[in-house]
């Protein structure tokens, strides 16, 4: 998912919105977490962007999608750019103590 998310519409209050389109976001990563494994992969990993603009977007953590969509409520944006682009995720085997 790349895309610009536009805050203001006409017959949508803003804050509605904003809850809209982190619904969005949610129901991708659902949809991209139930597609099929490929052999010798873990796990559906996501590489993230967000920022003002495409061009200032700066990699995010998947679980930090949330605040920085509430620091732009917070700053009245009128939209806002995400990229969430699913990858294979290999586990990590924990250190031995």
């Amino acid at each position: 998912m790349k895309k610009t998310f536009n805050l203001i519409n006409e017959k949508i209050k803003y804050p509605r919105q904003v809850e809209a389109v982190k619904h969005d976001i949610k129901k991708y990563i659902k949809r991209e977490r139930r597609k099929d494994l490929p052999k010798d992969v873990d796990f559906w990993d996501f590489s993230c962007k967000y920022g003002d603009t495409e061009n200032e977007a700066e990699v995010i953590h998947l679980a930090e999608i949330n605040k920085c969509i509430d620091g732009a409520e917070k700053r009245g944006l009128d939209s806002f750019y995400v990229e969430i682009l699913a990858k294979p995720g290999h586990r990590t085997k924990k250190p031995q103590k």
